[in-house]
């Protein structure tokens, strides 16, 4: 496997590509003026509470109040349940009585966990949780928890054991070890722990003297979340097309993960970085409902608001042998090219695939091994049911709150008139003679 991450920086917007063989697999688009909340901890201030919803209304200085749910506010009896490798985990506590934990005027520190979206605020939590590359760090939980991508037990015990013998004795906080961490020993932990700790310690300072309602801290930009939490063994280069963004990306990298500052490299090619890669090629067919696969086959990919449904033709595959074989190889190769379609329109929720009926109970045994194999590298959780009688399969995929923020991919063959406008705008700013940055 040779994969190749691609970044390219405008002053309207970053775009991160993730290129495998020479195949996108993987984008991911933040506008400047656009930036998701996601992340972003804030000191504010409870403007109402509402025991009827069990919530209370935030002011932390946006456009609108921000929503704050029981179940999202921090006490001791909070558990670790190592369900995703960062996000906050909103929903699974035990509602209690809003009344005894917040009151009108009252100052609290919040995280952002979900974006304003229409007329509703953000979705707040007073679980702060700081990201790192190996270990995520939680300041007011005093536990350990283990991604449970991170399926060996064996394998869990021993990062467990590992990650207690760098925390420091004086540690008042707690750790979940992340998917990326797997393989890795005591010292790839000690450099993460020191990074949190300081970037939480500075956090706490500017608590301390900062107002409310005030934005306390913000996350990464993209180009270096990316870096943080994309890279691994398999990404052979970084190309970036700003220098001022490499000199960013080589100074995080130093006091971060050293071990990758020699594969990042400044592109100065007069062809687009994108273009070289065939990138803007593949957005274009991405936003197409119709994908053509090499065969000739094609899958209609159909998105609405509850659910979206993939329903798979031969077109002008005609096969050799037989009817059945035509089919069977149909849904072998849509597999892997549905798998690819989730990841790069970052498509989320319930998920209708209708694969061509196939009578062969092997057949069917196959292309789901394959759609399973396929999504493996997906780093979002997904679960997949078997296929059905009439050659349905039914699959949920998690949709991250920080890719869903920014304008995501999957939003754009449903954009309103203004929104067409805005990304065709960047489309001839990006294509334009320019200076890079």
């Amino acid at each position: 496997m040779s994969e190749e991450l691609l970044i390219n920086v405008t002053p309207q917007e970053i775009r991160v590509a993730l290129v495998d063989n020479g195949v996108l697999q993987e984008l991911q688009v933040e506008r400047s003026g656009h930036r998701g909340l996601v992340g972003n901890i804030y000191k504010g201030i409870v403007r109402r509470v509402l025991p009827g919803m069990q919530a209370a209304f935030v002011d932390v200085g946006l456009e609108r109040t921000a929503f704050l749910h029981a179940t999202d506010i921090q006490d001791d009896s909070d558990e670790v349940q190592g369900e995703t490798d960062i996000e906050p985990r909103a929903g699974h506590h035990e509602v209690r009585n809003v009344c005894a934990l917040l009151h009108e005027g009252q100052e609290v520190v919040v995280q952002v966990i979900k974006d304003p979206l229409g007329s509703k605020g953000a979705r707040l939590s007073t679980r702060i949780t700081l990201p790192g590359r190996y270990l995520v760090y939680m300041p007011f939980v005093p536990r350990i928890g283990v991604s449970t991508r991170i399926e060996s037990p064996e394998e869990r015990f021993r990062l467990k054991e590992q990650l207690k013998s760098a925390i420091p004795p004086e540690e008042a906080g707690g750790y979940i070890i992340r998917t990326l961490a797997e393989g890795m020993e005591e010292t790839d932990f000690v450099g993460d722990i020191d990074f949190l700790r300081r970037l939480w310690d500075s956090i706490r300072a500017r608590l301390e003297r900062s107002p409310a309602p005030s934005q306390i801290h913000s996350d990464l930009n993209l180009a270096m979340r990316m870096m943080r939490d994309v890279m691994s063994d398999d990404i052979q280069r970084v190309r970036i097309d700003s220098r001022e963004t490499v000199d960013a990306a080589l100074a995080f990298c130093q006091g971060v993960i050293p071990e990758v500052a020699d594969r990042i490299e400044h592109y100065s090619g007069e062809r687009p970085l994108f273009d070289l890669y065939n990138v803007e090629d593949e957005i274009e067919r991405a936003l197409q409902s119709r994908v053509t696969l090499k065969s000739g086959a094609y899958l209609i990919i159909d998105q609405t608001e509850a659910l979206t449904t993939v329903d798979v033709n031969t077109g002008g595959f005609v096969g050799r042998r037989n009817q059945e074989e035509t089919i069977f190889k149909t849904n072998l190769e849509a597999a892997a090219a549905i798998a690819r379609q989730m990841r790069l329109r970052n498509i989320g929720g319930m998920i209708i695939i209708d694969f061509i009926d196939m009578e062969d109970e092997e057949h069917k045994r196959r292309v789901q091994r394959a759609l399973e194999k396929a999504i493996q590298s997906d780093r979002t959780r997904c679960n997949i049911t078997q296929i059905s009688s009439l050659g349905l399969v039914e699959m949920t995929r998690k949709t991250h709150p920080r890719k869903s923020a920014p304008d995501p991919l999957r939003t754009l063959p449903l954009l309103p008139w203004p929104r067409f406008h805005e990304n065709r705008r960047n489309h001839l700013l990006r294509n334009s003679p320019r200076d890079r940055p």
